[in-house]
């Protein structure tokens, strides 16, 4: 599936091409899709144990890892960042 990019003045972008994501960014990713999946599930039943145990899960097993390349992510100058926003969206930022 092609997914397009949002249009900037009434034009449309073109799609961009997959890059990968380094081993940081992916575990950084798939770290914020959880836990906004985990907010969402607290927010709508404040009270599922099931919930509680992922989070807890996450909290246990996960989250060091995830705060450490948070950390190596934070480290990089901002001229790396940069390039690599403009890589990771084909520069329709």
């Amino acid at each position: 599936m092609t997914s397009l990019a949002p249009p900037v003045n009434g034009e449309e972008m073109q799609p961009t091409a997959k890059i990968p994501l380094d081993l940081d960014e992916q575990r950084v990713t798939r770290a914020q899709r959880l836990l906004i999946g985990l907010g969402a599930a607290l927010v709508h039943r404040p009270f599922n144990e099931e919930t509680y145990v992922a989070l807890r899960d996450y909290l246990d097993r996960d989250a060091p890892g995830v705060l450490a390349s948070l950390q190596v992510l934070r480290q990089r100058p901002e001229a790396e960042l940069r390039a690599r926003i403009e890589e990771l969206t084909g520069g329709w930022l």
